[in-house]
């Protein structure tokens, strides 16, 4: 059973825009979000006087003054005057979770048409700001004093996955080296990426001046970088005739795990399976039935565990992803082929809806040189905290 099944009523994305990520100096948060949902208003075809609510992800956590930025896309246009908007807040997930409310109000029938923004400034804030800022997603270390940040969360994750699984032999690195390898190969073709470099396998996999260990064992390139930058697209019930052909969201999920981490197994990322068995689920299909997928890599450590919570392993062999090819951009199952938010970048609040908006370009044949051969259906998972908010859509082309 599909979600228009289920429902009712059809979701369509009928419109996106996306900013470049990165140290955006000359950007506010305001001018982002501005571009990009003009760029989607347009896109979809429609006057900003047609947007029945507005839906905007961002995380900030004190790493900008304004803490209140819910009305800041009224400034697309004067007829946006009224026009109900509400911050989402849920870590790094905030993206995702703007999404799913604004999906939310279609299937209620509060709204025909929704617009959905997800933006995030955070090089102008200090390094121990955005540290601060980012520990505040975490039940543990909200508020602590830490000179590895959420770096060191992860790679807390990595150690207890080698323990348990790779008994300690040293080749989880080169496993993480290839992840990094791959995504940055796959940025250089995003227009839109933060890092656009080939860095190699070799690199990625060696511990270097250019390439120092952050926090055992992950090493520089195993982590997304700090960025600016923002997403948007237009949700509604029904075509609206803009310059591409929608895409339907066929199923989606969302699962909350436990906050302290003594209630987590470190490695199992349960909610997140969970999260995965409900959007596929929902949409009626099966993980063979994907054709991609842009999953949450904030470390790379991430993205192997989500290879097995996704299904496409088994627990503890996330590597065989790999080994097999099968996460390549000529695999069974591309994965982050946008570069991912290692190579992409990861403005936080931004994160969600870019992801949205990456897939809807692959589904649409309008990806560029990042274009996958014809694809018909993806998933987009996108992850706040350890393992703890987890959102997944699955999208398929009209």
């Amino acid at each position: 059973m599909s979600l228009k099944e289920q429902f009712g009523k059809d979701v369509l994305l009928t419109g996106w825009g996306h900013s470049r990520f990165g140290k955006l100096t000359d950007e506010t948060l305001e001018s982002l979000i501005v571009q990009v949902a003009t760029e989607a208003i347009a896109n979809a075809g429609i006057e900003a006087g047609q947007i029945d609510e507005i839906y905007l992800g961002q995380f900030n956590s004190g790493m900008m003054p304004l803490a209140f930025p819910s009305s800041l896309a009224l400034q697309v246009s004067p007829d946006l005057a009224n026009v109900p908007a509400t911050r989402v807040e849920n870590a790094c997930a905030s993206g995702s979770a703007a999404f799913q409310q604004g999906t939310k109000a279609l299937l209620a029938g509060t709204a025909k048409t929704v617009l959905v923004i997800g933006a995030e400034k955070m090089t102008h804030a200090g390094a121990d700001v955005v540290g601060a800022a980012l520990l505040g997603a975490d039940y543990d270390m909200a508020g602590q004093t830490s000179t590895t940040g959420f770096t060191g969360l992860f790679a807390d994750v990595a150690k207890h996955y080698d323990k348990r699984f790779g008994r300690g032999n040293g080749k989880l690195g080169d496993v993480l080296g290839s992840i990094a390898a791959k995504n940055h190969r796959n940025g250089v073709d995003n227009p839109y990426a933060q890092l656009r470099k080939d860095l190699g396998e070799d690199f990625c996999r060696t511990v270097s001046d250019k390439n120092p260990m952050v926090a055992d064992p992950l090493r520089r390139t195993d982590c997304s970088p700090v960025s600016d930058g923002a997403a948007a697209v237009v949700l509604s019930t029904s075509p609206t005739g803009g310059a591409t052909v929608p895409v339907r969201l066929a199923g989606f999920g969302h699962a909350n795990g436990f906050f302290p981490a003594e209630r987590r197994d470190p490695t199992a990322f349960e909610a997140t399976r969970v999260s995965w068995q409900r959007a596929l689920t929902m949409a009626g299909v099966g993980l063979e039935d994907l054709d991609f997928a842009e999953v949450h890599d904030c470390f790379t450590i991430a993205e192997l565990l989500m290879y097995e919570a996704m299904g496409l392993t088994e627990t503890g062999q996330g590597a065989r992803a790999l080994e097999e090819g099968w996460v390549f951009k000529d695999g069974k199952l591309p994965v982050n082929v946008s570069g991912g938010l290692k190579a992409k970048g990861h403005p936080v609040g931004a994160t969600g809806v870019s992801q949205h908006v990456i897939a809807a370009m692959q589904l649409t044949g309008t990806a560029g040189d990042m274009q996958l051969a014809n694809p018909r259906r993806a998933a987009v998972q996108n992850m706040g905290g350890v393992g703890i908010a987890n959102y997944v859509s699955v999208l398929e082309a009209v």
